[in-house]
């Protein structure tokens, strides 16, 4: 009886540890809201993919969570240029399957901010998954950036994604 006494005490112990403990979280928030979270450790990728306004074709950039919890662009993805894009990005620009793709672009945006209109249809994507992130009039402004917080705090960001 003293053994099942000591393991259960033993996993109370590891869970209240894990939950108190803070790790590192991407964190998307609509002002104050925490309204997305994801786990944010060194490496991490996530992609942005929205409709642009004018060419009304789908834009990607590419985001990598580097050392120091820094959020990274690290390369986008496009179907053709125009005003403000600049001819070439980072390390590499190449045309692939249609798509004019800019990588090496490697710098650091943190905090990244998003306005994130209905019409452009702004989506996240992260682990394979896609999440709608467009909302609203007035479009939310959401801001990613990596936070190192208990779980306790970001669990329900943690699990909005899943239940959306």
């Amino acid at each position: 009886m003293r053994k099942i006494w000591l393991s259960i005490a033993a996993v109370v112990i590891l869970v209240i540890a894990t939950a108190a403990y803070p790790l590192p979280w991407l964190v998307i928030r609509d002002g104050p809201q925490w309204r997305f979270a994801f786990p944010g450790w060194e490496g991490t990728t996530f992609t942005l993919r929205w409709m642009h306004s004018v060419e009304k074709e789908d834009w990607e950039e590419w985001f990598a969570v580097t050392e120091g919890d820094v959020i990274e662009i690290t390369g986008t993805r496009f179907k053709t240029f125009g005003a403000g894009v600049p001819s070439r990005a980072g390390n590499e620009t190449h045309l692939e399957d249609g798509w004019v793709v800019m990588t090496g672009i490697d710098r650091a945006v943190d905090p990244l901010a998003v306005q994130a209109a209905v019409e452009e249809h702004y989506r996240l994507i992260f682990a394979g998954h896609v999440i709608p992130l467009s909302r609203g009039d007035p479009p939310p402004i959401l801001t990613f950036s990596i936070l190192r917080v208990p779980l306790w705090q970001v669990l329900p960001a943690l699990v909005r994604p899943w239940l959306s």
